[in-house]
Formats: structure tokens, C-alpha cells, sequence
């Protein structure tokens, strides 16, 4: 096989983990709504029925919604996969298939029994894995050759800086409060490493 007949074919692979990755965050999505079951009994108003999970759903919605758009930008700056990234990708993936039964816990568990706690480990893997794939493909793998160094860097500090977040509410939770200071504290310099790489990222031309 030439090289000229190995780049379409290593272009086909990207493609075929670009639609598999839009079905899989387009059925998250749609189980997230499924996973919504209010029930009216006695004593409980109407809204008291329906605010929670809906309130539960539209956070998920947007959370997940950032998931997409990050990862949209990350696949928009390669021009190849490899095994490697394939499988981080769907590292990625398998975490996002599982924000339904995160959302679906905490609809049914309150804040004092670990819904909140599941919530953020949850979303503290998944952009640990986010930003696991983005490291390796942009800095170790070198696929990402259509984007800056900054642009890579600011991808990459923001995916951490959520990080922080998620992890210093989870050890909040826990009531472990020097780790959920320090994860927080954490969170302020990869912010403003984001907005730094940001003002001289882009794409390459």
C-alpha cells in the first residue's frame, strides 16, 4: 500500500471516532431526560415534584454540552488517530455513556446520602480522561499539527482547571477540607494560564 492510499485510510479511522463520539454524547444526552421520573405523592407540590430533577437534568444537559463542544475542538484539530488515541477517546467516551446513571443518582439521592460527591468524582475522572487524551495527542503523539502550542496549552489548562474544581468539591464532600483548599487554590492559576494561552493561541496557518 503507497502512502498516498494510507491517508485515506487513516482519515477514515477519525472520521468513524468522530461519529461514534456524536452518538455517543447525543445518547447521553437523551438518557439523561429518560432518567427523569417525577413522581406526585401526597403532600408534595407540583414543583416540588418536578424542580429537582428537572433543575438536575438541564445542569447535566450543559454539562455535558461542554464535554461535546471541548471534545468537538480537540477531534477539529486532527488530521489522523492513532491506537492509542483511539482508545483514550473511548476511555472518554464509556464516562460520558455513564453521566445518566450519575444524574439518575443524584436525582434519588440527596446531597447527605453522596449524590453531590458521585456527582463531582464523576466529572472529575471524566475531564481527568479528557485531558489525558488532549495531553497525549497534542503533546506526546503530536497529531493535533494544525494547532499553536498556546492554543494546545489553553486546551489543555482549561480541561485542568475543571479538574481542580470537581476534585476540591469532591473532597469537600468528604470533609476533607486541606485537600479541597488546595485543589482549589490549584484551580486559580490554571485559569489564568487559560486566559493567558489564550490571548496568543489560534490555529496554525
Amino acid at each position: 500500500m503507497t502512502q498516498d492510499e494510507e491517508v485515506p485510510e487513516i482519515s477514515k479511522h477519525l472520521d468513524r471516532l468522530v461519529l461514534l463520539s456524536d452518538g455517543v454524547f447525543a445518547i447521553a444526552i437523551t438518557l439523561s431526560a429518560i432518567e427523569i421520573h417525577p413522581e406526585l405523592t401526597a403532600g408534595i407540590t407540583l414543583w416540588q415534584a418536578w424542580g429537582p430533577p428537572l433543575l438536575t437534568y438541564f445542569v447535566s444537559f450543559l454539562l455535558i454540552g461542554v464535554v461535546w463542544l471541548m471534545h468537538r475542538r480537540m477531534l477539529a484539530y486532527l488530521r489522523h488517530i492513532d491506537g492509542p488515541g483511539t482508545l483514550l477517546n473511548l476511555l472518554v467516551l464509556s464516562l460520558v455513556a455513564l453521566v445518566p446513571v450519575v444524574v439518575r443518582f443524584w436525582i434519588t439521592h440527596p446531597e447527605k446520602e453522596g449524590g453531590v460527591l458521585v456527582y463531582a468524582v464523576a466529572f472529575a475522572v471524566l475531564y481527568t480522561c479528557l485531558a489525558l487524551s488532549w495531553g497525549y495527542l497534542a503533546f506526546i503523539a503530536r497529531l493535533a499539527q494544525g494547532v499553536t502550542r498556546e492554543a494546545a496549552m489553553q486546551l489543555l489548562a482549561k480541561q485542568c482547571f475543571v479538574v481542580a474544581a470537581f476534585a476540591a468539591m469532591a473532597m469537600y464532600q468528604l470533609g476533607w477540607m486541606i485537600p479541597a483548599v488546595l485543589f482549589a487554590v490549584a484551580a486559580v492559576p490554571l485559569r489564568w494560564l487559560a486566559w493567558r494561552y489564550g490571548r496568543g493561541g489560534g490555529p496554525a496557518p
